[in-house]
């Protein structure tokens, strides 16, 4: 799949989300300290809208359902208490996290409609990846069947969700699992759940990089949280 620079595609128009990229690895305290000021601002009408997409070294975040018998190697990489919602997650290199800073009060201050969003964003994210995403009742993230391993009874999970929502701003995300070392989500049950597994893009057989996957980001945002879509701006 050929690649395509973001940077060419990310000039916002006018009331639309700032669009950054942030290279190299991001520290997670200064991820959430950056997110939670331009939440902030976005409220106070000082700041746009932004969708932020970073990578992070290996570390686990517990959201505020998380349970600690869920984290099963509390040593092998450092865990952040983290307040959005959810369990325990893994972030690390070869994911891509994007956080998004949105005004819902702009667009529909519905959390329930939010989160819906989301996973339309990643799956229509992942339909331009060649890779077919779906939701699962009472299961939150993206879902794929292992038809490629025979395996028709297999689903793996490729794709998180954890947000807050503070006075009607948005912060934290999804992360999707471009290449990431997979063992590394051993040392949780991702999610709270045991019983099914963790897939990427690479893993299922589709050779994409990170800026593959952050151009079908922005192809499929501006289709779900663009003006004629579901959860684009009312005013």
């Amino acid at each position: 799949m050929p690649t395509t620079a973001l940077s060419s595609l990310s000039a916002p128009a006018v009331g639309t989300p700032e669009w950054r990229v942030e290279p190299g690895l991001l520290d997670y305290d200064r991820a959430v300290a950056e997110m939670e000021a331009r939440a902030e601002a976005i409220h106070a009408g000082t700041a746009p809208e932004l969708v932020w997409l970073v990578e992070h070294p290996p570390l686990y975040t517990a959201g505020t359902s998380a349970q600690d018998q869920d984290l099963l190697q509390p040593d092998r990489f450092p865990v952040y208490r983290s307040g959005r919602g959810g369990e325990f997650t893994y972030h690390g290199p070869g994911q891509r996290v994007a956080y998004a800073m949105l005004d819902l009060k702009r667009r529909k201050p519905d959390v329930r409609a939010y989160v819906w969003a989301l996973e339309e964003w990643l799956i229509r994210t992942f339909e331009r990846l060649g890779v077919t995403g779906e939701r699962r009742d009472g299961r939150v993230g993206i879902w794929v069947r292992r038809t490629d391993r025979n395996e028709p009874a297999r689903e793996d999970k490729i794709a998180a969700i954890g947000v807050r929502v503070r006075r009607w701003v948005t912060f934290h995300g999804v992360s999707l699992n471009v290449e990431p070392e997979l063992s590394h989500f051993d040392g949780i049950v991702p999610c709270g759940i045991s019983q099914h597994g963790v897939t990427s893009l690479v893993d299922l057989g589709h050779p994409v990089t990170l800026a593959d996957a952050d151009v079908a980001l922005r192809s499929a945002f501006d289709e779900v949280f663009g003006t004629d879509g579901p959860m684009g701006p009312s005013v």
